[in-house]
Formats: C-alpha cells, sequence, structure tokens
C-alpha cells in the first residue's frame, strides 16, 4: 500500500486494488496517474503542502492500497460500526440487557438458542451450524460450527465481559434522612465513585415476578427517566482539597421528599389478611414509590408480585460522538461492552450469508462473562466452569461424516484444547495528555490507532511472542493497525479474564483491547475508529485461525 501524504485538497479518498507482487514503483507511478487525473477535476484551496510518497505494508489479499490525505485535513466521518455501538452501548445499561441486546443480534443473523440442560446430540449441534447459550442472563457463549470439523479440532476463542463498575440496590434500600427518601446502595467493582455524583441516574436490571399460572418469572426493566441523584456537597461547606467520598454514608441517593409520600394513600385495603412471608415485605424493604415504578415497567398490576430484583443504578445520558470531528465516543460502560459488541459482530460478520464455514475445520467461538470486575469467582463468571464445561462438550462433537473413533474421543478435549488460542478483550489504557508521566514512555498508545496489545512481565496479562506474532498476522490480512501497552515498573498493573482461562485450560492465549480514557468512571471517552479496527482485527483472527494453527506451534 503506498500513500501519498501532503494533498492540497482536504482528505481525497481514491481507491484502487493491486497484489503484493506488483512491484512499488509500478504501484507509484499508477498512483500518481490516478492523483493527476482526479485533482484537474476540482479546484485547489489555499493551503500548499509539498508531496511525499510514504510505503505502506503489503497484504497477499486485495485490498484498497492507496489514499490521498492531508496533515491538515479533517478526519473521515466515523464508520457504520461506531454508531451501531452506540445502539449497542444505550440498550444496556446492565448485564442483562447487554446480554439480551447481543442474542438480538445473533438471532438477526441465523444463530439458534441451545441450552446446557439438554443433550448437544447431532440433531443439536451439527458441522456448519450457529448457536448461542446463555447462563444466569448475563453471561454468553456464541460459536459456529466449521463444516469440516472433527473432533479434537481446534478453537478459536475471543473472550470479553459484560460488567462495569456500578452502585447495586441493596436488598433493603429503605431509608429516610432530614424529610428525604433515599435509595441503599452498594459500590460494585473498582469505580471512579466521584463521577457518580450530580448525574442524573436511574434503575435497570432483572425483577422476578409471580405469574398467574403459579410460577416466578424473569423480566427485564429500565426505568428511562431520571429518578434519583447525588448531590455534591456544596464547596461553602468542604473547602479539603481532595475529595475522597465515604461510599456508606456519603454515596446514598437522593429518591424525593417524605410529605410527597406520606400525603398519599397506602394501597392495601382494610381488613386484608397478609400471607406470612419468611423475608420482610417487599414494600417494608423498599419505597413503595420506588416498587411503583418498578412494577409499572415489569408489566405487574400489584407492587406484592413482585418476589425479587437485581437492579443497578445507570447514567441516563445516552452514549454520543463526540470532538470536532466525532473521533471520540463519549459513553458509560466502554470498559467493557466495546469489545463484548466488537466480539459478537466479529462472529456475526465471519459467517455472514453462510459463507466462511465450507472449508472451516474448527469451530469459531465469542465468551462473554459477568463479573470480571470483581475477580469473576461465581457461577457465571470466567473464573467458573462455563467455558471449559462448553468446549469438553464440544471438543466431542462428531464431524460431517458422522465418524467418531473411541481412541481419539478419549483425548479429544485435551488436543482440542493444545490446538486452540484465545483472546481476552478487555480495555486498555490510550495516553492521558495530562498525565503522560503516567505512562511507560514508549508504550503510550493513542485512540483510533489501532487495538492495543497487552503484555506484563509478571503474568497479569496472559500475552507472549507467539501470540503477538499470530494477531499480527490477523491484522495484516485485514490491514488493521495494532499497538503494544506495558506498564511502568513503578505502577500497579491490573488484570484479565486472561491469565486465569489461560491457566485453567491451558490454552495459549494474548490479552489486548481498544484504548480508552477515564476507565471505570460512569463517563468514559474512546475512539471512533477502533470500534472498526477491533472487529476487523477479530474478524481476521476468527477466519483465519485454523490456517495459521499448524503454522505457529511451540511445545
Amino acid at each position: 500500500m503506498l500513500c501519498i501524504k501532503g494533498c492540497h485538497h482536504q482528505r481525497i479518498a481514491l481507491r484502487t486494488t493491486i497484489t503484493a507482487k506488483q512491484h512499488t514503483t509500478a504501484a507509484a507511478a499508477a498512483c500518481k496517474r490516478a492523483f493527476t487525473s482526479f485533482s484537474s477535476s476540482i479546484a485547489r484551496p489555499s493551503l500548499k503542502t509539498p508531496f511525499r510518497l510514504r510505503p505502506l505494508h503489503y497484504t497477499t489479499a486485495r485490498v484498497p492500497c492507496y489514499y490521498f490525505s492531508s496533515t491538515s485535513s479533517k478526519m473521515a466521518p466515523p464508520p457504520a460500526s461506531a454508531h451501531e455501538f452506540l445502539d449497542f452501548v444505550n440498550a444496556s445499561p446492565t448485564p442483562y440487557h447487554a446480554v439480551q441486546t447481543a442474542t438480538s443480534l445473533l438471532q438477526k443473523a441465523g444463530f439458534h438458542p441451545i441450552s446446557e440442560r439438554t443433550p448437544w446430540t447431532p440433531s443439536t449441534i451439527s458441522p456448519g451450524g450457529k448457536y448461542y447459550l446463555t447462563r444466569n442472563a448475563s453471561s454468553l457463549i456464541a460459536f459456529a460450527v466449521g463444516s469440516r470439523w472433527s473432533p479434537g479440532n481446534p478453537i478459536a476463542m475471543i473472550g470479553a465481559h459484560t460488567d462495569s463498575p456500578c452502585l447495586r440496590v441493596k436488598p433493603v434500600s429503605k431509608r429516610t434522612a432530614n424529610g428525604y427518601l433515599q435509595v441503599g446502595v452498594e459500590t460494585y467493582g473498582g469505580g471512579i465513585w466521584h463521577s457518580w455524583f450530580d448525574r442524573d441516574l436511574s434503575v435497570a436490571g432483572r425483577v422476578l415476578v409471580r405469574v398467574k399460572e403459579g410460577g416466578f418469572e424473569q423480566r427485564l426493566v429500565r426505568v428511562e427517566k431520571p429518578i434519583v441523584r447525588i448531590p455534591s456537597l456544596a464547596i461553602h461547606l468542604h473547602r479539603q482539597s481532595n475529595f475522597d467520598p465515604n461510599k456508606e454514608e456519603e454515596m446514598v441517593p437522593i429518591a424525593g421528599l417524605v410529605e410527597e409520600v406520606l400525603n398519599k394513600k397506602g394501597d392495601v385495603e382494610e381488613g386484608e389478611e397478609e400471607e406470612f412471608e419468611p423475608l420482610k415485605a417487599i414494600d417494608e424493604r423498599h419505597h413503595s414509590e420506588f416498587l411503583k415504578l418498578i412494577a409499572k415497567e415489569a408489566g405487574v398490576d400489584k407492587v406484592e408480585d413482585i418476589q425479587d430484583f437485581e437492579l443497578i443504578l445507570y447514567d441516563t445520558q445516552k452514549a454520543v460522538l463526540g470532538g470536532m470531528n466525532e473521533e471520540f465516543i463519549y459513553s458509560g460502560r466502554l470498559d467493557n461492552l466495546d469489545m463484548t459488541f466488537c466480539a459478537v459482530k466479529a462472529l456475526i460478520g465471519s459467517v455472514k450469508d453462510g459463507k466462511g464455514l465450507e472449508e472451516e475445520t474448527g469451530i469459531r467461538l465469542v465468551a462473554c462473562f459477568d463479573h470480571e470486575e470483581i475477580g469473576s469467582l461465581s457461577a457465571h463468571g470466567a473464573d467458573s466452569n462455563l467455558l471449559p464445561a462448553v468446549l469438553r462438550r464440544l471438543s466431542v462433537l462428531p464431524g460431517v461424516d458422522g465418524n467418531q473413533q473411541s481412541e481419539s474421543n478419549e483425548t479429544a478435549f485435551e488436543q482440542t484444547l493444545a490446538k486452540s488460542f484465545l483472546i481476552s478483550a478487555d480495555m486498555a489504557h490510550a495516553v492521558h495528555p495530562n498525565y503522560a508521566g503516567k505512562y511507560e514512555r514508549n508504550h503510550q498508545p493513542q485512540m483510533n490507532k489501532g487495538t492495543v496489545i497487552k503484555i506484563n512481565a509478571n503474568q497479569r496479562y496472559a500475552t507472549n511472542s507467539p501470540g503477538i506474532v499470530l494477531v499480527k498476522e490477523c491484522a495484516r490480512r485485514k490491514g488493521v493497525p495494532l499497538q503494544l501497552f506495558v506498564v511502568k515498573n513503578d505502577s500497579p498493573c491490573g488484570s484479565t479474564i486472561g491469565p486465569m482461562l489461560s491457566a485453567k485450560l491451558g490454552v495459549r492465549t494474548l490479552d489486548l483491547g481498544n484504548p480508552q480514557l477515564a476507565m471505570h468512571s460512569i463517563r468514559e471517552m474512546g475512539g471512533s475508529w477502533d470500534v472498526e479496527h477491533a472487529i476487523g482485527l477479530f474478524e481476521g483472527f476468527l477466519e483465519g485461525y485454523g490456517g495459521l494453527e499448524g503454522g505457529l506451534v511451540v511445545d
């Protein structure tokens, strides 16, 4: 690929294709002729900058190889995938909603739901098919089986997580103080908690309700309007330079005024008998007005039909594109719905219109776990048996010919693990211009410059050199950029699901993620073009791993 920079015009997208075997000189000559022909048809602005030729990398595939740009011109408009991500994150205030939104995308793409509760027979799962399953409605695994699958073959995996730091409503949330109605909340994960002050907050999550048939049903709820707020203390009453609120006493949201509730009549009729309940009635544990809002969203007539719920506070401000050229995304939950969205979209794209699986000998899989932000140690976190159990069942699936040799079946699971690869996809840190000294001087990722490979000598990330070579080749084939990141020696390092899954499964693993600022704030900031970069990279990995795996064996 060649790039002519310093064009007299604003960015001019002028594209053609060449193969890697064509000579650089011939390519440059073609590029100049194309530019001369195109530039004669448009007027020149006053800016005058000399041209220079800059060689870029080649790929073996036929890809667009020329573009004209000006260092002073505006960025290209954000790709469609950035707008699609906005829709995804705005529809996903909780892990339950994120899984629901993701499964909706998968269903539209022809993926079929399956259950862990039932046998996975050839009539349930077969080569060439596309499937997904959920656990706890907050974790998701989706996969596509290659048409040439055989037991013990490799599985290309991408792992992400659906949860983010937040405030969760306590089991007994009813509080009053100084004439205010308040809602007790519990901190979840390691949030930047001061960013939750002075925001228009509401609640979303899941509710368990009693249905007429006598059973119970889970329903997702989301109150769209702001109903709670955590006000800051006026600066006149708090002169300290630092702001480190007490999370138990100073982060209690205000939901209303006591007198407004006292002036309303209750819903319980006189003489109505109360049934025995092993726990306090739900209207004793939570404010009645709060429950009425939840009941309305859950579609039940009576508050008493609500048996329990798991509700999360969220910022009602929508995710948007920002920056003078819309080069940024301003949003909550970028960590880690950005990677969840990109992984799901890449899986769908890699098998679009039934293509891509005809010659595939392996399985393409995406796993999105809950509870990463609190250590993953739960029945549906990455440290559970969810992924190992699914991989064990997939490893012995009959091939397209239906033949299964008992000898190979005994070790099919171990063979599959030895041949497989996991990309642990979790957001990375972009360099902050106001705090550049916090970053290692030679590893300062920038937004819209590509997905970041994360490396740590102490295995806080699972990346190693063979993994870097593999991912770099996938990126080369798709023409997407990559960056590298390590923390400073005098700085702590976070971790991901990568090391724990790598150790649990013995699977080769690499950690990466899109760069962002303000990680764990209620309002984070990422690059609009990096969504496209990650989708392209993940598609390249899912499509190409089967052909690359045998050429990069390090036993």
